[in-house]
């Protein structure tokens, strides 16, 4: 299944993974503990699903979280895939390949309130 354009493709990302993909240009992390390199393709989520992701696999997370909202025109000119594919009873885009820091239109921070809930902070432009 290939990914449609009708939903953002979002990525959650520790801030110190991000500031450290700023400096190589490129982000190469997949999921919490888990490379691209590991894990041959980069985990992402459609906004309605970035939740029940955050509470599942970064709620007894401690480092400081973001979501990252990636620019799919920007992946294919660069020639990085994109795929939707099965996990459980979703489906789920998949980026086959580093995501450019170019690629990264917006940022939201991300942390979980005192009843565990996922909260997002307002988005800002990745650039600055």
């Amino acid at each position: 299944m290939t990914d449609s354009p009708i939903f953002p493709l979002w990525h959650l990302a520790h801030a110190s993974d991000w500031a450290a993909a700023q400096d190589v240009g490129r982000y190469e992390f997949s999921t919490r503990g888990r490379t691209l390199a590991e894990e041959g393709f980069i985990h992402c989520s459609y906004p309605h699903q970035v939740g029940a992701v955050a509470r599942t696999f970064y709620a007894d997370d401690p480092e400081e979280l973001l979501v990252l909202e990636v620019d799919r025109e920007v992946l294919a000119l660069m020639g990085i895939e994109v795929r939707v594919e099965p996990v459980g009873d979703q489906h789920y885009p998949h980026i086959y390949g580093p995501i450019p820091v170019a690629a990264v239109s917006t940022i939201r921070a991300a942390a979980f309130d005192e009843g565990r809930g996922f909260v997002l902070g307002t988005p800002e432009p990745a650039d600055g």
